[in-house]
């Protein structure tokens, strides 16, 4: 990883973010054009992740995958304007979206999404229940999963409702199950570190 260099002194594009690369610490975000910088998960979130994708993946249909840690363009503003793209846990996407990554660079697309889990760290508890809830519905993400790892472990799954944004389901603890936007089982208590 190399530092991160130095940001144009404007508000930046989608392409423009996508262009700096890695960061050495933490990660970033671009939020209608300002970079966020945030520091890296704790022990307890990467084991919530590792334990999420280890329940998954034997779980998803041949054409959906599951990418940890990657950026995902919002949409919210067309190419040349300042953008907007969060950084999620988990995502599931579709072969074409990492096809058309692949081809043409660039980051996914909120539109290409079928799923975003989001694990809560003490440090992003409103940014997950209040800012994410609202930006990823006015992306159209289908799904979203909220992971709480704090004693009783929980998973709130929210689903778009039209116009309404996201339906929230009430927290669910123990075990999870849904059958949208295909059948999985999620063991919710083996998502924390005894």
């Amino acid at each position: 990883m190399t530092a991160l260099p130095v940001p144009p002194n404007h508000l930046l594009t989608i392409a423009e973010y996508a262009s700096l690369g890695e960061v050495e610490s933490g990660y970033t975000e671009l939020l209608e054009g300002c970079l966020f910088t945030s520091p890296s998960p704790t022990p307890d979130h990467n084991f919530a992740s590792v334990a999420l994708v280890k329940q998954l993946l034997p779980q998803l249909p041949d054409e959906v995958f599951l990418i940890p840690d990657v950026d995902v363009d919002l949409e919210f503003a067309p190419s040349r304007q300042p953008g907007s793209s969060r950084r999620p846990d988990l995502v599931l996407v579709g072969r074409d979206a990492l096809m058309r990554v692949r081809a043409e660079g660039g980051l996914l697309r909120a539109s290409e999404v079928l799923v975003i889990a989001e694990i809560v760290s003490p440090g992003s508890r409103r940014t997950d229940y209040v800012a994410k809830l609202g930006e990823y519905a006015d992306a159209g993400i289908p799904h979203y999963w909220i992971i709480d790892i704090v004693e009783p472990v929980s998973l709130i799954a929210c689903h778009l409702a039209g116009e309404f944004g996201y339906q929230q389901a009430p927290a669910v603890t123990g075990g999870f199950a849904t059958t949208e936007p295909f059948p999985i089982t999620i063991d919710v208590d083996r998502l924390r570190l005894v």
